[in-house]
């Protein structure tokens, strides 16, 4: 074990001195680049979900290749921080490295394959990945040094261990290590460079409008929503009442200033307005952008576009790098509060100025109350100032905090109170006993209340802060969905953040890459319907139009009465005239039973198909007695002539079903016609 720990503890040594004999072949070449035989890796256990790859990979079939297993939960900042590294890393050693994520999800809800799946197309990961919900792997590889979100595992081309490394690693350690792993198998022609077969998460999915909106802002004055499009790096400008997009700042993925169609920005989430200057906490560029809505130009105000560790800091904005920047909000005069979600920490930035500064947190990830340089905060990614007082959803520590800015104090209003990052649920009551989930938004509206976006239930609540109860408004819990309606039916899918104006709440509703409106008054969740999308195309792409009024509807058909024995579900899809199904996206279904009645082999109860032929059949065998059939059902579709933009039908099915040994067929039937959307403004 002591071997291993030191070889990874020159992985971060090797940034800064690495031994001549190393980089020009020397004779102690082998000995420094390669794993100890004592150790071999171990093999990867069955039965877990793979991602991004057609079949399960073993160390065995990747001997040749070194090996970087990455050890990951994806709400977890220090992880998301290895994500351009790694992919730095991929660019480089394209044939000789194969990068495994293996994800050991801290919460339950991120240890969902969907939602992994999910992550996967969110944050553009092109290597294989593992589901390892139940920590098989990571208990695994624990006995070797794996006990923390990141941990790096280095499997030499033989199969033996060679390093193991917690923590944020730069791209240079990691290049030396792997670049002399590559030099000194490659001396010894033990380096395989054919391509790993993949089977990418991205090229199953068609693109959206919108892709994975992480916040919104409601301008009630202006008439104005701006939208965080975060996974187009763009920001978007829609009227308030019709929502006709009326702008789009930034033109491609980057750090760049200039006019709305030249800035260039990188996973952009929260947004402030002050003055006709939308400021925006561009994240993973880490640094604050300021956009002129009068000239229609964006500059960059704080950070230094590289990622920030100091802790304890002041001074000229553009001098002090910042860490993930995940929200801001305007407090008194010109001082804007950012949320700095890498150092676990609140700043604030004096605009007038140009001057930054740590504020509220010491750094340490926790979840402690008190003065503000003694207080412990875990991610904070949310922010709403009112009267004084900096209200925070801190999301790994699944609370909503406060902070007193003229008392200089924090205290929590919801969820545990003690320093436990591993308390989360969703339990609705008073502080010390609710429990939330990876919270990352909220707000405030003019009733006292706080609003805030429970993201991995999905579910928005309501806080008193005044008595700390919190109370779930809208959303069912458990995995995500997508339904519009009332607080018995609508359906979210891990919410980023929300906003409130005239007596509504807008909700970034991340993984539905949508926008929906909650009328407080009225008690009902609607969907933002854009009345012209095709200004949201991308290079022309085949996009789908989100908001369909389809969306997460719920139908009941007639029992239908079956003969046992073998048969069929046969789904029969009306499209009208002038629309096809989209070539590109798969149509899938998903079937489970209630009964023993209808039975489906594991093999068919999940359907994706691209460009399926009509009707869909899927074997069934019959047995007597009564069940009932559900299908989750999602098709893709277009107009026949503007291909490029499409829709979605997205529609649960109930049949219930008597087997009898009477009845003339053996077909269940289910017939789907698909009405277009008719949107705003008279269609496309």
């Amino acid at each position: 074990m002591r071997r291993l720990w030191f070889i990874g503890m020159v992985m971060v040594i090797a940034a800064v001195a690495l031994p001549a004999a190393a980089q020009e072949g020397g004779s102690d070449l082998d000995s420094r680049f390669m794993g100890d035989p004592r150790f071999p890796a171990p093999e990867f256990p069955t039965g877990l979900d793979w991602l991004n790859v057609p079949a399960p990979l073993t160390v065995e079939a990747l001997r040749g290749k070194i090996v970087l297993l990455d050890f990951w939960t994806y709400g977890c900042i220090n992880c998301i921080h290895m994500i351009p590294v790694l992919q730095q890393l991929e660019a480089r050693y394209t044939d000789e490295l194969v990068v495994i994520g293996v994800h050991s999800a801290k919460f339950e809800n991120e240890g969902q394959t969907e939602n992994i799946r999910q992550i996967i197309r969110r944050y553009g990961l092109e290597h294989p990945v593992i589901n390892d919900s139940a920590f098989v792997v990571w208990n695994t590889f624990r006995p070797y040094g794996v006990n923390a979100w990141p941990t790096f595992v280095v499997i030499d081309p033989r199969g033996n261990l060679f390093a193991v490394q917690a923590g944020e690693i730069p791209f240079e350690a990691f290049d030396r290590v792997i670049g002399g792993m590559v030099n000194a198998f490659d001396s010894l022609g033990e380096i395989n460079r054919q391509p790993l077969e993949m089977a990418l998460e991205r090229e199953a999915a068609p693109a959206n409008t919108l892709a994975f909106p992480g916040k919104v802002l409601a301008d009630a004055a202006g008439g104005r929503l701006f939208i965080a499009d975060s996974s187009h790096h763009r920001i978007i400008i829609a009227d308030l009442t019709t929502y006709e997009v009326l702008d789009i700042i930034g033109g491609g993925r980057g750090l760049k200033d200039g006019s709305y169609r030249e800035a260039a920005f990188d996973t952009p989430q929260g947004m402030a307005l002050r003055d006709g200057t939308l400021y925006v906490a561009d994240t993973y560029n880490h640094v604050i952008r300021a956009v002129s809505l009068a000239e229609r130009t964006v500059t960059t105000i704080a950070g230094t576009g590289r990622q920030g560790y100091e802790r304890n800091i002041s001074g000229p904005a553009l001098q002090i790098p910042l860490s993930s920047p995940w929200d801001v909000e305007f407090g008194e005069g010109d001082i804007l509060y950012i949320a700095v979600a890498g150092t676990h920490q609140l700043w604030h930035l004096d605009v007038a100025a140009g001057a930054v500064s740590s504020l509220v947190g010491s750094g340490i990830e926790g979840l402690k109350d008190g003065d503000f340089g003694d207080a412990q905060l875990a991610q904070p990614s949310g922010l709403f100032y009112r009267d004084g007082v900096l209200y925070f959803a801190d999301s790994e520590s699944s609370s909503i905090r406060a902070a007193d800015i003229r008392k200089g104090m924090v205290s929590t209003l919801a969820g545990p109170v003690f320093n436990n990052l591993f308390e989360y649920g969703d339990r609705d009551g008073r502080v010390g006993d609710s429990r939330l989930q990876h919270a990352l938004g909220i707000t405030g509206g003019t009733d006292g209340l706080l609003y805030v976006a429970d993201t991995y239930n999905s579910k928005i609540k309501a806080l008193d802060p005044a008595t700390t109860e919190i109370s779930t408004r809208f959303g069912l819990g458990g995995p995500g969905g997508f339904r519009d309606g009332g607080p018995d039916a609508a359906l979210f899918d891990e919410p980023g953040g929300l906003d409130y104006a005239d007596g509504r709440l807008y909700v970034a509703d991340t993984n539905n890459h949508a926008i929906r409106v909650i009328d407080l008054a009225a008690n009902t969740v609607s969907t933002v319907i854009f009345p012209n999308p095709e200004a949201l195309l991308i290079g022309g792409q085949v996009t789908v139009i989100g908001g369909n009024a389809a969306l997460g509807e719920q139908i009941s058909l007639p029992e239908q009465t079956v003969r046992r024995g073998a048969g069929e579900i046969v789904l029969y899809i009306n499209l009208p005239d002038g629309y096809k199904l989209n070539p590109l996206a798969p149509f899938t279904a998903e079937w489970t039973v209630s009964g023993e009645a209808v039975a489906l082999d594991e093999a068919n109860r999940v359907q994706r198909i691209a460009a399926p032929e009509l009707p869909v059949r899927i074997p069934v065998l019959l047995a007597e007695g009564r069940d009932l059939l559900h299908g989750e059902l999602t098709i893709y579709y277009c107009e026949a002539v503007k291909e490029e933009l499409c829709f979605v039908d997205q529609v649960g099915v109930d049949v219930p079903v008597n087997v009898s040994p009477d009845a003339a067929g053996t077909e269940i039937r289910i017939e789907r016609t698909i009405t277009p959307p008719e949107l705003p403004g008279g269609g496309l």
